[in-house]
Protein backbone atom coordinates (compact mmCIF):
# COMPACT_ATOMS: atom_id res chain seq x y z
CA UNK A 1 0.00 0.00 0.00
CA UNK A 2 1.39 3.40 -1.01
CA UNK A 3 1.29 6.52 1.07
CA UNK A 4 0.74 10.00 -0.34
CA UNK A 5 3.30 12.64 0.47
CA UNK A 6 2.87 16.41 0.73
CA UNK A 7 -0.71 16.04 1.92
CA UNK A 8 -2.79 19.21 2.29
CA UNK A 9 -6.32 19.97 3.39
CA UNK A 10 -9.07 22.29 2.19
CA UNK A 11 -12.56 23.04 3.50
CA UNK A 12 -15.72 24.11 1.69
CA UNK A 13 -19.21 24.89 3.01
CA UNK A 14 -21.06 25.58 -0.25
CA UNK A 15 -21.04 23.99 -3.70
CA UNK A 16 -17.92 24.85 -5.68
CA UNK A 17 -14.37 23.93 -6.60
CA UNK A 18 -12.42 23.02 -3.49
CA UNK A 19 -9.12 22.50 -5.33
CA UNK A 20 -8.09 23.64 -8.82
CA UNK A 21 -5.50 21.30 -10.28
CA UNK A 22 -4.64 17.63 -10.53
CA UNK A 23 -4.47 15.78 -7.21
CA UNK A 24 -5.42 12.57 -5.40
CA UNK A 25 -8.25 12.65 -2.86
CA UNK A 26 -6.89 10.70 0.12
CA UNK A 27 -9.73 11.24 2.59
CA UNK A 28 -12.50 13.51 3.77
CA UNK A 29 -14.41 14.68 6.83
CA UNK A 30 -18.08 15.62 6.49
CA UNK A 31 -20.50 17.59 8.67
CA UNK A 32 -24.09 17.31 7.47
CA UNK A 33 -25.34 20.45 9.21
CA UNK A 34 -28.73 18.77 9.71
CA UNK A 35 -29.59 18.39 6.00
CA UNK A 36 -29.80 14.99 4.31
CA UNK A 37 -28.66 14.48 0.73
CA UNK A 38 -25.74 13.50 -1.46
CA UNK A 39 -22.27 15.00 -1.60
CA UNK A 40 -20.75 14.60 -5.06
CA UNK A 41 -17.06 14.94 -5.88
CA UNK A 42 -16.55 15.77 -9.58
CA UNK A 43 -13.48 15.94 -11.77
CA UNK A 44 -13.83 18.81 -14.26
CA UNK A 45 -16.12 21.34 -12.60
CA UNK A 46 -19.86 21.32 -12.02
CA UNK A 47 -20.53 19.34 -15.21
CA UNK A 48 -17.59 16.97 -14.78
CA UNK A 49 -17.50 13.26 -14.07
CA UNK A 50 -18.72 12.18 -10.63
CA UNK A 51 -15.92 10.13 -9.04
CA UNK A 52 -17.37 9.81 -5.53
CA UNK A 53 -20.85 10.18 -4.02
CA UNK A 54 -21.48 10.18 -0.27
CA UNK A 55 -25.03 10.03 1.12
CA UNK A 56 -25.47 11.90 4.40
CA UNK A 57 -28.25 11.82 6.98
CA UNK A 58 -29.78 14.71 8.92
CA UNK A 59 -27.71 14.02 12.04
CA UNK A 60 -25.11 16.74 12.53
CA UNK A 61 -22.40 14.34 13.72
CA UNK A 62 -19.16 14.61 11.73
CA UNK A 63 -17.70 11.52 10.12
CA UNK A 64 -14.48 10.85 8.24
CA UNK A 65 -13.14 8.30 5.80
CA UNK A 66 -9.66 7.52 4.53
CA UNK A 67 -9.47 6.33 0.92
CA UNK A 68 -7.12 3.34 0.52
CA UNK A 69 -4.01 3.20 -1.64
CA UNK A 70 -3.22 6.40 -3.50
CA UNK A 71 -6.78 7.68 -3.15
CA UNK A 72 -8.99 8.80 -6.04
CA UNK A 73 -7.23 10.63 -8.88
CA UNK A 74 -8.74 13.94 -10.04
CA UNK A 75 -7.02 15.04 -13.25
CA UNK A 76 -8.52 18.55 -13.56
CA UNK A 77 -9.88 19.75 -10.21
CA UNK A 78 -12.09 18.70 -7.31
CA UNK A 79 -15.56 20.22 -7.52
CA UNK A 80 -17.91 19.43 -4.61
CA UNK A 81 -21.72 19.60 -4.70
CA UNK A 82 -23.12 19.92 -1.17
CA UNK A 83 -26.61 19.79 0.35
CA UNK A 84 -27.65 22.92 2.26
CA UNK A 85 -25.74 23.51 5.52
CA UNK A 86 -23.23 20.69 4.87
CA UNK A 87 -19.48 21.16 4.79
CA UNK A 88 -16.55 18.97 3.85
CA UNK A 89 -12.83 18.97 4.51
CA UNK A 90 -10.70 17.05 2.01
CA UNK A 91 -7.21 15.65 2.40
CA UNK A 92 -5.26 15.51 -0.87
CA UNK A 93 -1.78 14.91 -2.13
Amino acid sequence: MSTLTNVFSANISSTGTIYAGATNLAGYQVLSGGTAGDIEFRDGGSGGTVLLTISIATTANPFANQIPGNGIRFNTDIHVTLPASASVTVFCG
